[in-house]
């Protein structure tokens, strides 16, 4: 019999936990989570999954696509909107475009204020 589990929490590392969680929450409409404080912040997502955010000492942002620093993770974002309203907005909250992007059309890599990486595609 195999081991059923259902994911409930994703955390990222950062050098600012509640910047990194207003951005997604401004990015993602997600409520913040009432403990939230300096040194983990957090998101309640749909059917109850957690995007939480951990400060860390002399962080160090991946660097894509180049693996000096690994991304270690990597998310996707469907959106509702053209790509390029999507990006648009993300960028304006401070999200930033590497030159690389392999995705042509389909979609957008783009970094979130802590330099992970993320994906944006249409839904």
């Amino acid at each position: 019999m195999s081991l059923q589990m259902k994911l409930s929490a994703i955390t990222l590392d950062c050098p600012d936990a509640p910047a990194l969680a207003a951005f997604y929450q401004q990015a993602t409409g997600l409520e913040p989570h009432p403990k939230s404080d300096a040194e983990f912040a957090g998101l309640n997502g749909e059917n109850g999954l957690f995007i939480g955010f951990q400060r860390v000492d002399d962080y160090r942002a991946p660097r894509w696509p180049d693996q000096t620093v690994p991304q270690q993770l990597h998310l996707c974002f469907k959106v509702g909107e053209d790509l390029e309203a999507a990006e648009a907005r993300l960028l304006e909250l401070g999200a930033g475009r590497p030159d690389h992007q392999p995705h042509g059309a389909k979609a957008r890599v783009l970094t979130d204020p802590a330099g992970h990486p993320f994906c944006i595609v249409r839904d």
